[in-house]
């Protein structure tokens, strides 16, 4: 049998319980644009966010009995400067954690959303 073949990632869902809300946290303090936001039916909203010039985007999915909030995403975000994003994140109220400085890894830590969805940051200088 032959496998299926894929050629990238392009969209993670990340339950949210009000899209408005999210979106501003997620295009404020995070700095992610919006890709694509529309009400694909009534009451079906489609949100969709990315870091500029990332291939793969997050899509605010309004949270329901099968989608709870408040989990561990497994999201890595990248930046150029994990200490700047960091303090960033620390200026603009987000619950964020401490700022690991690891010798065998690069600078990262975790955040939570307004939400209580846990995403992570790691430093790659290169972007």
């Amino acid at each position: 049998m032959a496998a299926a073949r894929f050629t990238g990632v392009h969209t993670v869902a990340v339950p949210v319980r009000d899209q408005d809300a999210a979106l501003a946290f997620y295009t404020g303090p995070l700095g992610l644009e919006v890709r694509f936001d529309a009400e694909l039916q009534p009451g079906f909203r489609w949100v969709d966010v990315a870091a500029p010039g990332a291939a793969t985007s997050l899509a605010l999915v309004r949270a329901g009995d099968g989608l709870p909030t408040g989990v561990d995403t497994g999201i890595r975000l990248v930046t150029p400067d994990a200490r700047d994003a960091h303090t960033a994140l620390t200026d603009a109220g987000a619950d964020v954690g401490e700022l690991l400085l690891w010798d065998s890894a690069p600078p990262m830590f975790s955040f939570r959303d307004p939400d209580g969805n846990t995403l992570y940051v790691t430093e790659n200088p290169a972007g």
